[in-house]
């Protein structure tokens, strides 16, 4: 299955970010190469997106996480340790992390909310891509409110004067999001915790609000 990275290369050749490569566009590459895979088991996908992944460039990081996502209803027992060492070996950058945790890690949330635990200890690692990862990871099952055995403020809790701003804009984002599930809960939160959560974590977490609520909180 190799061909399937000369193809790639072939297909994504002198083509770049500055040249107006967009995730879009990509993404429109990735769905047509998958559709050539005959194989479509989960290991001989994980395989292909291992290589994929080796190349270490953007754009196929994107083909890669894409396809681990296209291959969710197979997700196992062995997926969440593959991911992990996925998002501590090659994500380098926020877009990566956001383009692979809030697909194919929140859907292996989603499908087993007891990786939480895991998930948990990304908290206190010390790349601040994988302490992003633990909030935007929780992303997704939020928004599919699947969530009945996550607390999502814990994980805010414990990140909440992170050192890095990248990781206060993801948890903030997280917040954001709940709060159009648990309006109420995130309200009080953010009230309770006022006085010590960063503005620009702050700022995202209000976004979704009315107007009453977002001047009732920043007056607070």
């Amino acid at each position: 299955m190799l061909y399937i990275i000369e193809e790639a290369k072939i297909r994504l050749e002198n083509q770049t970010k500055a040249a107006g490569l967009t995730t879009g566009k990509v993404r429109s590459i990735s769905s047509s190469l998958y559709k050539e895979v005959t194989d479509k088991s989960i290991d001989n996908i994980f395989y292909i997106c291992k290589q994929l992944l080796e190349e270490r460039k953007w754009e196929f990081g994107v083909i890669a996480y894409d396809w681990a996502f296209r291959v969710r209803n197979q997700y196992n027992n062995y997926t969440f340790s593959i991911f992990e060492s996925w998002l501590k070996e090659y994500v380098t950058g926020w877009g990566d992390c956001d383009d692979f945790c809030t697909h194919a890690v929140g859907e292996l949330v989603c499908q087993n909310n007891d990786l939480y635990k895991n998930i948990i200890r990304w908290t206190e690692h010390p790349n601040y891509c994988i302490r992003r990862a633990s909030a935007v990871s929780l992303i997704y099952p939020i928004r599919k409110n699947k969530f009945d055995n996550i607390d999502p403020f814990l994980v805010s809790d414990i990140l909440m004067n992170d050192e890095h701003y990248l990781v206060l804009k993801g948890y903030g984002w997280m917040l954001k999001v709940l709060s159009q599930v648990e309006p109420d809960r995130v309200s009080n939160y953010l009230m309770e915790n006022r006085e010590r959560i960063p503005k620009v974590a702050f700022r995202y977490a209000i976004e979704k609000f009315d107007k009453e609520t977002k001047t009732h909180l920043i007056g607070c």
